[in-house]
């Protein structure tokens, strides 16, 4: 299957840009092959159907404590881990919980077997390039189409219904080899996709789960392998303040908006602490702040994560303290064999209680009956009817090239205009297609990814606009040697353009491997330079990578006119970078991270989990909402074919911030500066904006419209945040208004030293592009709310 080239023909494509409210009606096939048996609760067995667990009319929390009630100690503690047992004598089968859905249903984890009639899943970008698209009903899509994929391949036996996805970890440090899979650097970004995805994934059918999703890792977690420190052993020091502003963020959305099934702890500690043996991460902020507990959600460590403390920490004494610290502190799934091996002798040294077991058997169980894993027959149930026909079909496949075209960013477009983008099938006749991700196929996809439906190389997507002469110039992305290098410089001398698809792939970047610089590897930036000075028409720079590369060299070089940023963009990958360079497609996608030069790494180590610039010690902070420093290319930054202008219409200017009747500001204040969110009426307190996009150019596009907040001074705040984001396509030579709220106490606010959440009085300065709007935020008088 991955060799097989299928996609949608570029006729399909030009009616599909304008796609920003995407939503996908599956035509629902019937089920080939043989349907999966019951996990319980099978009617055709008369003697076990019939327990009160079984019965669809009684409340689930009924349903659960009754089945609880029938488990002896030896069978609950068997529950605990991923691999759960099967308990014969009620019925019930073994279940492995450990699957993953990153951006299409994976074949990490032993959950999902791929072969036999789901050969394959369609493959989307990675997450990195798809957060790029600043699109949230695109990835609500994306979730929707995955979930689709994943109940079918369950119906067929060739799944589970837990999928252990997305990552919402903050990309902090430019160097981290799982930066990929995350939505980037920006807390609210990455809030806002994460409840997204996991809505398209976990359905909107009320108590009923289509799959139960899971927001990992938390917390805090952005470091696998740098400078002799790993994941296993490594102390993240984060202060309250970097917690609550930062780090948080994503999780509470994904928790509290996006009202995921599970959340996974991560393997590091956070300030001495093991994050699966810390109550207050688990009971306190998500059970007890978040209400995770409100819908009986479960909580999975990452794999290992109770050995891992164990055995590299050594966080406790014996492995029974281990068992007992983290069921107490509030895991209630372990991925890995620990807990079935240590709980029960735990309990019989009275470390932890039968009732603790208990309690996390009842938030696990009660997903698996949202799923309706008890209720019978699956075929007979909500998405029983979806099978192999629903996997890989051909409007998943036109989505999987949609999202890849959102995610693309153009760079750089410069100089006249026979050297910029985009190619033109008339003038261009030839392309010369050189680099070692020129044919690339499985390195498009990205880490934790499946099998693909199949695969659109660069080289074959430029094929079907002009004659290729293709050259790797590079054996692989290591690029270890000049070998190759005449037969690409011969190539450029010969066509009429010129297009090289460098970059990394997971040799370079990747689970368990930190990058140790943010070049290109090898000679690959001297193969650039080298067909640059020989080509005779405009040169493109492709780029494939998860995180940031210092192009510095590309950027200031006039040969270059071009440079394009692909990130990891899926199976039809190869199909949109062709659709953007020919125009086709109008890039919209920014950048979803800062992207720094080289010799910024010299001042941060990975292992400062500081955001904020510390002058005092050099340390010149992280991300764009609190670095200053040189850029290679900013947060948010992208390119166009057509111009885009945007007037303010309608905004306010003054806003007041009621207060709830027992406050007064002389006690929510600090020296009148700042008014605590607790004791602000925030409910439905938004700002909304009335903004005109006028496109001003001869060709249709999308616009990302960002919109970032500048507080008034102080030393909490940052630089600048972003507070909105939305995407519209405009024709050309026309124009869109467009309404964005702001919500005051989540956008507006900043976080102090100790934590607590504050609304900065005063002027707020509003950025969206070159437009800027002033609007001065001030405590009410008690009795007196205004809208």
């Amino acid at each position: 299957m991955a060799s097989t080239t299928t996609t949608p023909s570029s006729s399909s494509s030009s009616s599909s840009s304008s796609l920003f409210l995407i939503v996908f009606f599956v035509i629902v096939a019937a089920v080939s092959g043989e349907a999966r048996d019951p996990f319980a609760c099978d009617p055709k067995d008369g003697g076990n159907a019939g327990f009160p667990f079984c019965r669809t009319s009684l409340g689930i929390g009924k349903r659960v404590r009754d089945l609880i009630g029938r488990l002896t100690v030896e069978e609950k503690v068997r529950l605990l881990v991923n691999n759960a047992a099967g308990v014969p004598r009620l019925g019930i089968k073994g279940y492995e919980w450990w699957s993953e859905a990153l951006h299409g249903v994976s074949n990490v984890g032993p959950g999902t077997k791929f072969g036999g009639d789901f050969p394959g899943a369609t493959s989307f970008p990675q997450v990195i390039t798809t957060a790029a698209s600043f699109n949230s009903s695109l990835w609500e899509a994306i979730g929707q189409v995955v979930s689709d994929e994943g109940r079918a391949m369950y119906n067929g036996g060739a799944a589970g219904l837990t999928f252990w996805s997305p990552n919402v970890n903050i990309f902090r440090d430019p160097r981290w080899g799982r930066g990929q899979e995350t939505p980037g650097e920006d807390p609210m970004l990455a809030g806002k996709y994460a409840a997204s995805y996991v809505r398209g994934l976990q359905g909107n059918a009320g108590d009923r789960l289509k799959v139960a999703a899971c927001c990992k890792h938390f917390t805090a977690y952005d470091l696998d392998n740098w400078n002799g420190v790993d994941r296993f052993h490594f102390n993240a020091r984060v202060s309250k303040q970097e917690m609550e502003d930062t780090f948080d963020v994503p999780f509470r959305s994904c928790v509290v908006e996006g009202k995921v099934a599970s959340v996974m702890c991560s393997y590091n500690q956070v300030n001495g602490v093991p994050t699966c043996a810390d109550p207050n991460l688990l009971r306190n902020t998500l059970r007890k702040q978040w209400h995770l507990n409100g819908d009986h959600r479960y909580v999975v460590s990452d794999c290992d994560s109770v050995g891992v403390f164990y055995n590299n920490q050594h966080y406790t004494s014996t492995p029974e303290e281990a068992a007992a610290d983290a069921i107490k502190a509030g895991l209630d799934l372990d991925c890995g064999p620990f807990l079935a091996i240590h709980t029960q002798d735990a309990i019989k040294k009275g470390l932890v209680s039968q009732g603790d077991v208990d309690g996390a058997l009842v938030n696990t169980i009660t997903v698996q009956m949202r799923l309706g894993m008890f209720d019978g027959e699956p075929s007979a149930q909500p998405y029983g009817n979806l099978g192999p026909k629903d996997v890989c079909s051909p409007a998943h496949q036109e989505l999987a090239l949609e999202a890849a075209r959102q995610g693309i960013v153009l760079l750089k477009n410069r100089g006249p205009p026979s050297a910029r983008l985009p190619l033109s099938t008339r003038r261009h006749r030839s392309v010369a297609v050189i680099g070692p991700n020129s044919d690339a196929n499985v390195t498009m996809i990205g880490n934790y990814a499946g099998i693909a439906c199949g695969y659109t190389t660069p080289a074959q997507g430029i094929g079907r606009y002009s004659r290729t002469i293709h050259q790797k110039g590079c054996a692989d992305v290591s690029c270890s040697d000049d070998k190759l290098f005449a037969g690409a410089i011969d190539a450029a001398r010969q066509a009429e353009a010129t297009v090289l698809v460098m970059g990394l792939d997971q040799s370079i970047e990747a689970e368990a491997r930190d990058r140790a610089d943010l070049l290109l590897p090898g000679h690959q930036q001297e193969l650039v330079s080298k067909v640059a000075m020989v080509s005779k028409g405009p040169i493109v720079l492709v780029l494939m990578s998860g995180g940031p590369v210092d192009v510095s060299f590309a950027e200031n070089d006039p040969r270059i006119g071009a440079i394009v940023w692909a990130g990891y963009p899926g199976q039809a990958g190869g199909a949109a970078i062709a659709d953007i360079l020919f125009g086709l497609a109008n890039p919209g996608g920014k950048l979803p991270m800062t992207w720094y030069p080289q010799e910024y790494l010299s001042k941060v180590a990975m292992t400062n989990m500081a955001m904020r610039s510390i002058p005092s010690k050099s340390y010149p902070g992280r991300t764009y909402r609190f670095y200053k420093g040189p850029v290679v290319y900013p947060f948010g930054h992208g390119l166009s074919y057509t111009n885009f202008v945007h007037t303010i219409a309608e905004a306010p200017t003054v806003v007041a911030i009621p207060l709830h009747g027992h406050h007064n500001t002389t006690t929510t204040t600090v020296s009148g500066k700042a008014i605590k969110v607790t004791h602000a009426k925030c409910n439905r307190l938004s700002i909304s904006l009335h903004l005109d996009v006028k496109n001003a150019g001869n060709k249709d596009g999308s616009h990302t419209l960002l919109v970032f907040s500048k507080p008034p001074a102080g030393q909490w705040a940052p630089h600048k945040q972003l507070v909105a984001f939305q995407k519209v396509h405009v024709a050309a030579r026309t124009h869109q208004r467009v309404q964005i709220n702001i919500h005051v106490c989540k956008y507006l606010s900043v976080v102090d030293r100790s934590g607590i959440r504050r609304i900065p009085l005063g002027q707020h300065s509003l950025l969206i592009g070159d437009t800027h709007h002033s609007v001065s935020l001030h405590a009410a008088a008690l009795g007196v709310i205004k809208s």
